[in-house]
């Protein structure tokens, strides 16, 4: 059976991460966490942490890409809201069972290293939802 352990972070697309930090950083005082570049995903990331939870700020490095697509038809806004799951890939599979359409399949490799997956917003009532699972030390 699937298990939500809780908000992992909320995902922000921006179209400059560095205009976007001097709000969130430096007026807000959000402590930046680090930025990483995910090449899989044409995304430069910035975590954010706020709380027990995160702001993922998310600037496109690829013109084709979900998070270039995304600022093109809707602007800067929330992109999507990341659940935390302790196995990602029995979470997949209870959703699947249940009719829920998926983005993704299998889990790929994320901000962090962490196991993330996307499900389809058409089963979500409108919300793109990631489910992530912490990288295993």
């Amino acid at each position: 059976m699937m298990k939500v352990k809780g908000l992992d972070h909320i995902g922000i697309a921006v179209h400059n991460l560095q205009d976007a930090l001097v709000f969130y950083r430096d007026t807000l005082g959000l402590q930046l966490e680090g930025i990483e570049v995910i090449e899989e995903q044409g995304v430069r990331a910035a975590a954010l942490s706020v709380g027990g939870t995160h702001l993922e700020l998310l600037e496109a490095t690829d013109r084709e890409g979900p998070i270039a697509r995304f600022l093109s038809s809707r602007g800067e806004g929330i992109h999507h809201i990341c659940l935390e799951v302790d196995d990602i890939e029995v979470a997949l599979s209870n959703l699947d069972t249940r009719g829920v359409r998926l983005i993704d399949r299998t889990p790929r490799i994320g901000a962090g290293g962490k196991k993330i997956a996307f499900l389809n917003p058409r089963s979500t009532f409108g919300v793109l939802i990631e489910l992530s699972e912490k990288a295993r030390r």
